[in-house]
């Protein structure tokens, strides 16, 4: 199963209205080099967007960012999942977010679109898996 990045407003704003809206201003005033910038920025953000994701093939789980990222974790070896709003470098295309506790001492935090649905598959592959969600959504996650 393919879980694509959720996309959160923080990127549509950084990385869509206001490069929009600097085009604009760029091709007003006949500002080319800085356009270029502005297009190549924008080619990489999309390509980002593109090949951010997270795969579960069997046991493993798979999590995919670009040529920056790309690793596999053994399901078995995850301890915990903590719902978190971390703003630090991740592959996650959002603030809405959870970390994963895998081995002893490894973390990875990501964005899947439907938390719950993600958890739950993971859930059903490795029963031990500690959930920490906030209470409100606690209820919605049946295992």
């Amino acid at each position: 199963m393919v879980y694509k990045s959720k996309i959160g407003p923080a990127i549509w704003v950084t990385f869509g209205i206001l490069p929009g809206g600097l085009s604009v201003f760029y091709i007003a005033n006949h500002i080319w080099d800085a356009l270029a910038i502005i297009a190549i920025v924008a080619a990489f953000t999309v390509y980002l967007i593109v090949t951010t994701y997270y795969t579960i093939i069997g046991n493993i789980l798979n999590v995919h960012c670009g040529f920056f990222y790309n690793t596999d974790i053994d399901i078995a070896n995850i301890k915990s999942i903590t719902e978190t709003n971390s703003a630090l470098s991740a592959p996650a295309l959002s603030l809405d977010r959870i970390e994963i506790l895998y081995n002893k001492y490894d973390s990875i935090v990501i964005s899947p679109p439907n938390k719950t649905e993600f958890i739950t598959a993971l859930k059903a592959i490795n029963g031990d898996i500690q959930i920490k969600l906030k209470a409100k959504k606690i209820s919605k996650l049946r295992v």
